[in-house]
């Protein structure tokens, strides 16, 4: 029987392992945004109708909130291995089916919400397999620097999709790009089926539980009894039901505040797109502060300092309002990778498919609620104010984390946790 250490594989093996899954994921990351923005552009070119590319953005979250906590439960209870496996290979035949349609000239606007609605529901299980899988296989004191790497990689491929999709868009057809999904699928499966990845024993008794319910029950009063990890899932949503927004307001802040167009929308994207890729390299690289709440708190700080500066910017300072958005872009990714690692770390590996989902599935959930509110406020008192609101909720929820009782400590106590029976790991 492994313990809970000794799936590190000596010093550097763990690398030779861990590494091949993620460059597959690396390339599917690529083909998924890649479709992503192809599918957005054809549903804009052939409809016209903000009402259909609204209902597309919300049958991708649905999945995201409704599925995701029964999904983390199934992670738990199956092999991870084949649970990224099967997601992405259902993904894979998800863009098959839609290419034969574009390949026919049958692909409709409702062919195009059910890929979507799809893809989404394949995400739901993948991310949570992925990140605990992760956790069984990279050393605790790297995975904050993997974090880092993985914001990197989500804000590279934001920088790149856009106008890779565009040229590829002026080149092939829609079946064409959705040939290249497939192809990034199979690089995704290929080392999948190569590496093995150890797998957390259940707890005594688990085979004989009911339902799966049962498992998300049992996650959920995980999650509440924890008081410290439930605190930071609930400032977490708190913070996103304000920040979520911030997105989908930016084309209003150029236009309305600044009185630009659209080369200066661009601007203030690839400023975050960017920051992104350089803050996921710092912390892939520096591996944030020994306490890693510490780097969480600083960097949800100082991004709330970000949002507040654009609030205050008058009309004239669109560049410093760039600025403003690069550095909130650094900062997201080391406090994302931060709180992620964090999890990893401290969450006993049988219980990680549960707790990730519930934050994901949170997470989403605040968004529709945080446009509900934005949307209002912004007509009403101007779309800079929502960032000034948005900068201060920022600023005391990381302030809040001094106050609230043991989460400064959260990680103090993790081995005794995750050691419990049932969270040893055990090879494939």
């Amino acid at each position: 029987m492994i313990g809970v250490q000794s799936f590190e594989w000596g010093a550097g093996v763990w690398r030779s392992r861990f590494f091949p899954i993620w460059t597959g994921q690396v390339f599917s990351l690529l083909g998924s945004e890649l479709v992503q923005f192809a599918l957005v552009w054809w549903l804009t070119r052939t409809t016209g109708s903000a009402t259909v590319l609204a209902g597309a953005t919300l049958v991708a979250l649905l999945p995201q909130i409704l599925i995701s906590p029964i999904a983390g439960a199934l992670v738990d209870r199956w092999d991870r291995r084949w649970v990224m496996i099967l997601a992405d290979g259902a993904i894979a035949l998800t863009s098959v089916g839609l290419a034969l349609l574009f390949a026919s000239g049958a692909a409709q606007v409702w062919h195009v919400y059910v890929a979507l609605l799809a893809r989404s529901a394949g995400s739901a299980f993948h991310w949570p397999a992925m990140q605990a899988a992760t956790a069984m296989m990279v050393p605790d004191r790297h995975l904050s620097r993997i974090g880092g790497l993985n914001q990197g990689l989500h804000g590279f491929a934001a920088i790149v999709s856009p106008p890779l999709g565009a040229l590829l868009l002026g080149r092939l057809p829609m079946h064409g790009i959705l040939a290249i999904d497939v192809a990034t699928a199979a690089l995704a499966i290929l080392p999948l089926g190569l590496v093995r990845i150890p797998r957390p024993e259940r707890l005594p008794g688990a085979a004989s539980r009911p339902s799966v319910l049962a498992d998300l029950a049992a996650g959920l009063r995980f999650v509440w009894s924890w008081k410290p990890l439930l605190a930071i899932i609930l400032v977490s949503m708190s913070v996103n039901v304000f920040t979520n927004p911030a997105s989908a307001l930016s084309p209003l802040l150029v236009t309305k505040h600044f009185g630009g167009g659209a080369i200066q929308l661009a601007g203030l994207q690839s400023a975050f797109g960017f920051g992104m890729v350089g803050g996921g390299a710092l912390l892939g690289i520096w591996g944030g502060f020994k306490r890693r709440i510490v780097t969480v708190v600083a960097a949800l700080f100082l991004m709330g300092v970000g949002f507040t500066a654009v609030g205050f910017m008058p009309s004239t300072g669109f560049g410093a309002a760039v600025a403003a958005f690069g550095f909130v872009g650094v900062m997201s990714p080391i406090c994302d990778g931060a709180l992620l690692a964090i999890l990893q770390s401290t969450v006993p590996h049988d219980m990680q498919g549960r707790v990730l989902s519930l934050l994901m599935s949170g997470a989403k959930a605040a968004a529709p609620l945080g446009l509900a509110v934005a949307g209002p406020v912004a007509d009403r008192f101007g779309v800079p104010v929502w960032y000034t609101i948005a900068g201060f909720v920022m600023i005391a929820g990381s302030l809040l984390v001094f106050v609230l009782p043991g989460v400064l400590h959260i990680e103090e106590g993790a081995e005794s946790r995750k050691a419990r029976p049932g969270s040893k790991a055990k090879p494939c």
